[in-house]
């Protein structure tokens, strides 16, 4: 379901004569959520980018612009998303007042139905090639774990995210120093999602690619965003300050605290060669122990490229670090708040927008039909497949918005989207 239909699906709860007056003076929020799917339409494109475009950890003033923009999204592409799933979940559970009672309860099961199917078709595609690169079964998970902070304000979550993002990567980094390998074994194999598809509960909550012991940050960013009413220019005004803000402090305070104590040589001393980063970008290599030294999220040890701690200080996609967190958010918030107040502003582009943001609406189809296409390539085993390239990228892109504009032209929703929705009616029948 799209972020508009979730909003016209919301009881319409009654205003104070004040704000009701507010209300008629400036444009609905309807209005404002298209700017959210044509957010999560960028985030869609970039995670097409880190799948299939041309992947240089280091690119330079003579690399190519797929290059670039394939390192513009690596690791915040995959943040947007998450943060923009926290903004749904919002819509769900009511916005910018939560549902309380019988709707309340109907809000938290359609939650639930959705985290089930998310699960069972992420589980599906983790047992192809892309393993643990899928993160929509992830996605399951953050949906049960935002349960509790439903009602919750946008100030208190935006506290808890700031929380989140401070504590969770030292607590995940000393709990995962504390596995081995055996141990990781043991807990997998009592775990029937990991027997079956290589990608447990252990990934889900601490050594996958999206582990929810940081990545619940975004979520719950997602959440307090979902809890401001966009429309304000207040809002917008410390928004337009808050984004900037965190993505100079996450990557510059990073830059600087590497090259200060030493630590960015010791990092680079502990990387692996370039011909190791095709083998990085292959979810399987996450759990062979000969891959220890070489990937970004590790069952086994807990450091960025090695065993020690400097990987806390850096910034890198997925180290997960404080840092990292951080600059994603800002990230974030300022696609969100650009493409908002882009298409407030800017009329006149609404019209050239509308097959982006039909991309937008129908995110979890085209994201599971990028991967099925990518699997579907003559001679690719590999994910990423060996032909990613700048124009592989553009195929990728050009179809899905050809795709989505003309099915937005005779379809409500995508088809996913369709038989999403449909079963979340059951939640109907909760009393």
């Amino acid at each position: 379901m799209t972020d508009i239909e979730s909003a016209k699906e919301a009881p319409r709860q009654s205003l104070p004569a004040s704000e009701s007056a507010t209300a008629t003076e400036r444009p609905s929020s309807t209005a404002r959520l298209v700017g959210v799917d044509l957010a999560r339409a960028l985030a869609v494109f970039g995670m097409f980018a880190v799948h299939t475009g041309p992947f240089n950890p280091f690119p330079t003033s003579g690399s190519g612009v797929g290059e670039w923009f394939v390192w513009l999204a690596s690791g915040r592409a995959s943040a947007l998303f998450a943060t923009l799933a926290g903004f749904s979940l919002v819509l769900i559970a009511g916005r910018p007042e939560p549902k309380t009672g019988l709707a309340g309860r109907q809000a938290k099961a359609r939650i639930v139905i959705r985290a089930v199917i998310l699960l069972v078709v992420g589980t599906a595609l983790a047992m192809t090639d892309f393993g643990g690169a899928v993160i929509i079964n992830y996605y399951a998970v953050y949906f049960l774990l935002s349960l509790p902070l439903l009602r919750l304000r946008a100030r208190t979550l935006a506290l808890i995210a700031v929380a989140l993002a401070v504590v969770t990567p030292q607590v995940a980094y000393a709990l995962r120093a504390l596995l081995s390998e055996s141990i990781v074994n043991t807990i997998d194999s009592y775990d029937p999602i990991a027997r079956l598809s290589g990608v447990g509960v252990l990934d889900f909550l601490l050594t996958g690619f999206y582990p929810a012991i940081t990545w619940m940050t975004f979520v719950v960013t997602g959440m307090a965003l979902g809890r401001l009413d966009l429309a304000s220019g207040a809002v917008r005004r410390r928004l337009a300050v808050v984004g900037p803000a965190l993505i100079a402090f996450g990557y510059g305070v990073s830059w600087l605290a590497l090259r200060l104590t030493g630590g960015a040589e010791k990092i680079m001393a502990g990387m692996p060669g370039m011909k190791d980063f095709g083998a990085m970008k292959d979810p399987s290599a996450m759990k062979d122990p000969g891959m220890a030294a070489g990937s970004f999220d590790l069952p086994v040890g807990s450091g960025l490229w090695g065993p020690d701690a400097w990987g806390l200080l850096a910034a890198e996609p997925h180290s997960a670090s404080t840092f990292d967190l951080v600059g994603c958010i800002g990230v974030a918030i300022t696609v969100l708040l650009c493409a908002t107040v882009a298409l407030d502003r800017l009329p006149w582009l609404r019209r050239p927008a509308t097959p982006v943001i039909a991309v937008g609406t129908m995110s979890l189809t085209l994201y599971v039909g990028h991967i099925l296409a990518i699997l579907a390539l003559p001679g690719e085993t590999a994910t990423p497949p060996q032909s990613a390239s700048f124009g592989l990228l553009l195929c990728f892109v050009v179809g899905a918005t050809v795709f989505a504009a003309v099915w937005s032209r005779f379809f409500r929703r995508g088809p996913l989207e369709y038989l999403l929705n449909n079963a979340t009616k059951l939640a109907s029948r909760v009393r």
